[in-house]
C-alpha cells in the first residue's frame, strides 16, 4: 500500500500542476478560436441563408442540403472530385514508388535527385498553377512549340480550353508537384526493409519483378497506407491548381466540391449554402478516410 503524500510533495504537485496548465492554455486558447469556434460556427450557418456581409442570419433549415440533394451543378462537381481523386491516388503513388525505387538504386548523385524530385513540392499550389498555365498556353507554351519543332502541329491544342484535355491536364500537373512528397515517404520504407532479404531472394533465383511483388511491395505495406489516405484526402480538397489554372471551366468540366464552396461562398455571396456544402464535403472525407484506413490496415495484418 502506497504511503499518503506529506503536504510538501502535495503542495509541489499542484504547484507543477498549475504551471502544466498555464504553458497549455495559449495553445488551446488558440485552438478555441480557430478551430473549435468556427467548426460549431459553420454547422450552425450550414442552416442559415446568410450572404456572408449582412447582419441578416436567417434560419432556414435543412433547405441547403435539399437543394445540394438537387443541384446538378453539384452531381457534377462531386462526380469530378471523386474522378479527379481516383485518378490522382493511382498516378501519385504509382510514380512516387517508381522515383523512390529508382533513387533507392542510384550509387551516385543520390541527394541531388531526391532534391530535384522533392523540389515542386515546395511550390505553392498557385505559383505552380501559374507554371503550368504558361507551359500548357495555345500560343506561346513550351509543349505546342516543341510539337512545332518536331513536326506534329497537327497534335497541338488547348490543353486548359478544351474539355478532353483540361482536367487530364491539372491531373498531370498535380502529379508531376506531389509525386515528390510521397517518394520520400516510400524511400523510407524501402530503406527500412532488410538486405538479407533481397540476397536470399537472389540466391534463390528470383528476379527483379519476383524480388518486388514478393518482398518489397508486401513491406511497403505501411507506407502505402500513409502515402494512399493523404493522397486521397488532398486530391478531395483539391483548390489551387483549378483556381489559377481553369477557373472550374470550360464550362463545369473542371469545378470540384472544393470549388463551388469558394464560388458560391464569395463569388455568389451565398454563405450559407457554401457552408454546407463544406460539410457535405467533411462527411465524404472523413467516410472515405475510415474506410480506406480500416481496408488497408487490414491488409497490413494480413501481409
Amino acid at each position: 500500500m502506497a504511503l499518503p503524500l506529506t503536504d510538501n510533495k502535495k503542495k509541489k504537485k499542484k504547484k507543477w500542476q498549475t504551471y502544466a496548465v498555464l504553458f497549455i492554455l495559449p495553445s488551446f486558447l488558440l485552438y478555441l478560436l480557430f478551430v473549435i469556434v468556427p467548426t460549431f460556427s459553420s454547422l450552425y450557418l450550414s442552416f442559415t441563408s446568410w450572404d456572408g456581409v449582412s447582419s441578416d442570419i436567417r434560419f432556414i433549415g435543412f433547405n441547403n442540403f435539399v437543394e445540394i440533394w438537387n443541384s446538378e451543378r453539384v452531381h457534377n462537381a462531386l462526380k469530378n472530385t471523386l474522378f479527379m481523386a481516383v485518378v490522382l491516388v493511382l498516378l501519385e503513388n504509382i510514380v512516387a514508388l517508381a522515383l523512390a525505387m529508382l533513387v533507392d538504386q542510384v550509387r551516385w548523385f543520390r541527394n541531388l535527385f531526391r532534391s530535384v524530385f522533392y523540389f515542386p513540392v515546395l511550390l505553392s499550389g498557385i505559383v505552380m498553377g501559374f507554371v503550368w498555365t504558361i507551359i500548357l498556353n495555345y500560343n506561346f507554351g513550351v509543349i505546342n512549340q516543341l510539337l512545332d519543332m518536331i513536326g506534329l502541329s497537327s497534335l497541338k491544342a488547348d490543353w486548359l480550353g478544351n474539355p478532353d484535355f483540361a482536367m487530364l491536364s491539372i491531373i498531370l500537373s498535380t502529379v508531376w508537384k506531389s509525386a515528390g512528397y510521397y517518394m520520400i515517404i516510400y524511400l523510407a520504407g524501402l530503406q527500412g526493409i532488410p538486405q538479407e532479404l533481397a540476397e536470399a531472394a537472389n540466391i534463390d533465383g528470383a528476379n527483379r519483378w519476383q524480388q518486388f511483388l514478393h518482398i518489397t511491395f508486401p513491406l511497403l505495406a505501411g507506407a502505402m497506407t500513409v502515402c494512399i489516405v493523404l493522397s486521397m484526402i488532398g486530391s478531395l480538397k483539391i483548390f489551387d491548381q483549378i483556381a489559377v489554372m481553369t477557373d472550374g471551366g470550360p464550362g463545369f468540366e473542371t469545378e470540384t466540391l472544393t470549388y463551388i464552396i469558394y464560388k458560391v461562398g464569395f463569388g455568389e455571396l451565398r454563405q450559407g449554402f457554401g457552408t454546407a456544402l463544406a460539410q457535405v464535403l467533411f462527411l465524404l472525407i472523413l467516410i472515405v478516410t475510415i474506410i480506406q484506413v480500416k481496408f488497408l490496415r487490414k491488409r497490413e495484418v494480413q501481409l
